[in-house]
């Protein structure tokens, strides 16, 4: 499902948000509980739903997904996040949840610099 390039942009901004916002940190009420990356954030066409309603294909992500990761339980976990390849997966695999929200942050940032230097060329 393709999606417009300003609604792209502003859905990754959101998610920018929600980072920024410390979304993807526990919450006081359930500590032991780790919100996941993408899956648990508002965007998610899922939130809040312990099985899925909506097919993942719907989700503006799908954009990002290499074709051969699109039918993984959570495509958006397998997007390459920068030029070593690290995915939400593999970094979430490292337990390391300060450097997979950096990741997942610069990767954000970069992806709305490029859609809107690219929507600015083709103005």
């Amino acid at each position: 499902m393709p999606f417009d390039r300003q609604e792209l942009i502003d859905k990754l901004k959101l998610e920018i948000e929600v980072i920024e916002k410390g979304g993807y940190y526990p919450s006081v009420r359930q500590p032991r509980q780790l919100p996941r990356i993408f899956r648990d954030s508002v965007s998610c066409l899922n939130v809040g739903l312990e099985v899925k309603r909506e097919p993942c294909l719907h989700c503006f992500l799908m954009e990002f997904v290499p074709p051969e990761h699109r039918d993984k339980e959570e495509p958006c976990h397998y997007i390459p996040l920068n030029e070593q390849g690290d995915t939400v997966a593999s970094l979430s695999a490292t337990g390391d949840r300060d450097r997979l929200q950096d990741a997942v942050l610069q990767w954000l940032k970069a992806t709305v610099a490029r859609l809107e230097a690219e929507s600015a060329a083709g103005s």
